[in-house]
């Protein structure tokens, strides 16, 4: 398991094993309704099902940039609090898939310029983390990136209110996982928070980073 002290936790190290474990095939349960994302929560797998049969299946695609800094951070988004869904919540720049983005790749990248303007030219893909599905229909499909130092960031406030960045040590440290409950038509399903400073991280943001913590810095 890698180290979760600040102090200790190599960069190098992370990203070798994100480049050994992970890849860009293309999960079919993206598109395809009749195959549910597991999240290993009986009650959210549950939920899933149903919200398969009751709504359409919404593809899109984030980036969970990596800063290689010498303690690396994951840089995230307050989304704005004017908008129609999920307004002023903690999230990975990303958005829908349009049917002109090559792939889920392409959407992932073109999402994070459009948002907090993070150039292509600083960013290393490395490949796609598990599916995840949420109560709202999407089909998240999050790109691992490496992201080089020196960027600079120009937020598009009509879609984003803040970018920080948040030490990639403490996301992947369990003992900052806490798991909530919440009740859906009667089921009682889990969620992440990993709340940092201020920000309250939670939702489907701190889900995907959990799952990154399971392939990543598990043996």
């Amino acid at each position: 398991m890698l180290k979760t002290d600040p102090a200790a936790i190599s960069a190098a190290e992370f990203f070798a094993r994100a480049r050994a474990r992970l890849n860009f095939d293309v999960p079919p349960g993206l598109v395809d309704p009749n195959i549910i994302p597991r999240s290993g929560d009986r009650g959210n797998d549950r939920m899933l099902e149903i919200v398969a049969r009751e709504q359409p299946v919404r593809p899109a695609a984030v980036l969970i940039p990596v800063v290689d800094r010498p303690q690396p951070t994951v840089l995230l988004t307050q989304r704005s609090a004017q908008l129609n869904e999920h307004a002023g919540q903690i999230s990975f720049p990303g958005g829908k898939i349009d049917a002109t983005d090559a792939s889920p790749l392409a959407a992932a990248l073109r999402e994070a310029e459009e948002e907090v303007g993070l150039k292509r030219e600083f960013i290393e893909p490395i490949g796609y983390l598990d599916l995840y599905g949420t109560s709202f229909g999407f089909r998240i499909l999050p790109t691992v990136a490496r992201v080089r130092p020196g960027f600079e960031l120009l937020i598009s406030k009509a879609e984003v209110d803040d970018a920080f960045e948040v030490p990639l040590a403490f996301l992947m440290d369990p003992a900052n996982h806490q798991t909530h409950t919440r009740e859906f038509r009667g089921m009682e399903r889990s969620y992440y928070a990993m709340p940092f400073a201020e920000r309250y991280i939670w939702g489907a943001t701190a889900g995907i980073l959990r799952v990154l913590y399971e392939r990543i810095c598990l043996s």
